[in-house]
């Protein structure tokens, strides 16, 4: 008799989402950004503030921060003449866990 070995079902994803994916995780790969993403886990920040904490210039900051909204990793929120910056994509605790874990203990 021919049995067949158990089939275990195959993850979805398609080559779009895939794409979609690696292009906001290569956004994530530079140190300023996940800089910027371990602290706005734990508050919100303006560009100043944050481009104080990474040692960049204001205008770095507000391009890296660009590129994050883009993603739809955080949001801002004009304050008067501040704007203040937040996590938008709740997903990035677990992947900053992960790295804290892997890389800075």
């Amino acid at each position: 008799m021919n049995m067949k070995p158990n089939l275990v079902p195959k993850p979805t994803g398609s080559p779009a989402a895939f794409a979609e994916a690696a292009e906001c995780l290569k956004i994530l790969a530079h140190p300023v950004r996940l800089r910027f993403v371990q602290l706005l886990l734990h508050g919100r920040f303006t560009v100043g503030e944050l481009a104080e904490d990474a040692g960049v210039p204001d205008n770095v900051a507000s391009e890296h921060l660009r590129l994050m909204q883009r993603c739809g990793f955080f949001t801002s929120q004009r304050e008067g003449r501040r704007v203040y910056y937040q996590v938008a994509e709740p997903h990035l605790k677990q992947l900053m866990e992960c790295v804290e874990a892997r890389f800075l203990h």
